[in-house]
């Protein structure tokens, strides 16, 4: 295509913009200036229709000529499968994958559970309703992502509600939660339905409450997010790492009764993770923070570490392949594969 294309620009290292015509300037400028004026008319509209605040944070990040944009800093190594000898002995313990009417991440929370050597199971919930199946055939229970009853019960409290009012159901829920030789995790809307099953699940009373995130608008982006240090049974061995994850969501903000609720949870060492900025630090500006939690809090696990909730979507990016940006050094496994492998080693 030689005699029908032309060069007419070519990558700069700095951030300014010089547009030519026969070595004449059109247009110069920074890019900041320039993609400001672009995003100015849907700014506006943002303001109209969403957070005023949220609208103005997003607006002024594009000013921002030094943001390094995503990364990814691990504290363990990426290629290492930890539950690599478990899974060679042949044993694969049996997950609960639950969902409800409308949940919308099963496929991909098995596949990952699947990969680290475990046998997903797919429970509806109608089958513990109708005592198809028992919860006590499983050493771990995955209350997954998506949105059930369409939220309009609010954000997984119908789920938890089919729980709390039936007598069965709750008996069984109770029972399992009791184990020590169990596990629970509960992503997205499974985060918000557990969260609201607090006077079942044996120290997890410093849970907050989730609700509309603060930019009153659904959230589905990619967020960095810092691993804490915990006794989450998941997140073992990534304390310190920050990395991108996947966010989708409408009502993640994480709702505490007060200030000194969100101390108590912090003193707890109950915080697991907390969303970042590109530089490393906790944020509460939008949309390094997508839903406005305070202190950046997304992820919560209770006192013996072995039920954990979080917001965002480790199973949507468990493989390399999943992200929309990585680090060239990956090559099959995704950093939040090591969390579902952590599962594993635990079980043993």
């Amino acid at each position: 295509l030689g005699d029908c294309s032309a060069v007419i620009g070519q990558p700069s290292q700095n951030q300014d913009l010089h547009f030519t015509f026969a070595d004449k300037t059109v247009v110069s400028g920074t890019r900041a200036a320039w993609q400001q004026a672009w995003s100015e008319t849907s700014w506006q509209i943002q303001r109209l229709r969403d957070n005023v605040e949220c609208a103005d944070q997003e607006f002024e990040n594009i000013a921002d000529d030094a943001n390094p944009g995503l990364e990814a800093m691990l504290s363990f190594d990426i290629n290492e499968d930890v539950a690599a000898p478990l899974i060679n002995t042949g044993k694969r313990p049996q997950v609960a994958i639950l969902r409800e009417q409308g949940v919308n991440g099963q496929v991909e929370m098995a596949a990952a559970f699947n990969r680290a050597g475990f046998n997903p199971i797919d429970v509806h919930m109608s089958d513990i309703l109708s005592g198809r199946v028992e919860l006590e055939d499983f050493r771990g229970l995955v209350a997954c992502g998506g949105f059930s009853y369409g939220d309009v019960l609010g954000a997984g409290e119908g789920w938890a509600k089919s729980i709390l009012f039936n007598a069965e159901a709750r008996e069984a829920f109770s029972a399992f939660f009791a184990r020590p030789d169990t596990f629970t995790l509960g992503v997205c809307n499974g985060c918000q339905m557990l969260s609201n099953l607090r006077e079942l699940i044996p120290g997890s009373d410093h849970w907050p409450h989730f609700v509309r995130n603060k930019s009153e608008q659904f959230e589905a982006r990619v967020a960095m997010v810092e691993v804490q240090a915990s006794p989450s049974i998941f997140l073992n061995g990534m304390v310190g790492s920050r990395m991108p994850i996947a966010i989708a969501h409408g009502e993640g903000h994480a709702e505490f009764a007060d200030s000194s609720a969100v101390d108590a949870c912090e003193a707890s060492n109950s915080v697991v993770l907390r969303f970042v900025d590109n530089r490393g630090r906790m944020t509460e500006r939008y949309p390094g923070n997508p839903n406005g939690s305070p202190r950046g809090i997304t992820g919560l696990t209770t006192r013996d570490g072995r039920v954990t909730i979080m917001m965002p979507h480790p199973e949507r990016v468990f493989r390399a392949s999943q992200n929309s940006w990585h680090p060239r050094d990956w090559s099959e496994d995704g950093a939040w594969m090591r969390m579902f492998r952590n599962a594993r080693v635990w079980v043993g």
